[in-house]
């Protein structure tokens, strides 16, 4: 806290994401935080990671990752897969979004990863308010990516891991602009989608409405 004006910077607020973490584990032994990217966008896989410190890792800039810039975040993924004690990241496909819908295919990936993991934890952190079918301790939060470390490290895997891949598909479907927009619904997006069509890697349910819309 600063002494000045007694208000929190934002090192103090990243500096506690970690404090959290480690009074969970003097009450529970060894936790694991856990986060998913990609629910909202038109295209693509949803990403999932789990990620495990241990007690005296500290990385300097961990933040949720919706509020890091995309440079931030590169440089954070390195530094989260260097320093930490397990971690695993896992999808769920477009295929499995369609079958079971996008937040059931969420919380698929969401196991994935934890099952994924090297070791076990003996508490689970996950971020937002519903259960992955994970057995064991395991415990929803609320903007978990902006209180616990080892959720937000987990979203700044899984964010940054999609990010790469929708980069990829970029370059095998490049009238699309997926670089650009990652797959999320913008007009610039739904512009290509007039043009062109539904691609391989589109997640049809997502446009049920809008072409109804459309040609109705």
């Amino acid at each position: 806290m600063s002494p000045s004006d007694g208000q929190l910077t934002l090192d103090d607020i990243r500096q506690g994401l970690f404090e959290y973490d480690s009074v969970l584990r003097t009450q529970h032994g060894c936790i694991c935080g856990i986060d998913e990217a990609g629910r909202g966008p038109l295209a693509g896989d949803v990403f999932a990671a789990a990620v495990i410190f241990d007690d005296d890792v500290i990385i300097d800039g961990i933040n949720d990752s919706k509020k890091l810039t995309e440079k931030k975040r590169e440089l954070l993924f390195d530094e989260i897969c260097e320093k930490a004690k397990a971690y695993c990241i896992a999808t769920a496909s477009i295929a499995e979004i369609e079958e079971m819908n996008i937040l059931n295919a969420a919380m698929l990936g969401m196991k994935r990863a934890y099952d994924g993991l090297s070791e076990k934890a003996e508490l689970v952190l996950i971020d937002g308010n519903r259960l992955p079918p994970i057995e064991g301790n395991v415990r929803t939060i609320v903007k978990g990516d902006a209180t616990s470390a080892s959720i937000a490290a987990a979203s700044i895997l899984a964010k940054v891991a999609r990010d790469r891949y929708m980069d990829d598909l970029a370059q095998k479907y490049p009238e699309y602009g997926f670089e650009k927009h990652k797959g999320y619904g913008t007009k610039a997006h739904y512009a290509a989608v007039d043009k062109f069509g539904l691609c391989p890697v589109h997640r049809p349910s997502f446009f049920k409405k809008y072409f109804e819309k459309k040609n109705g």
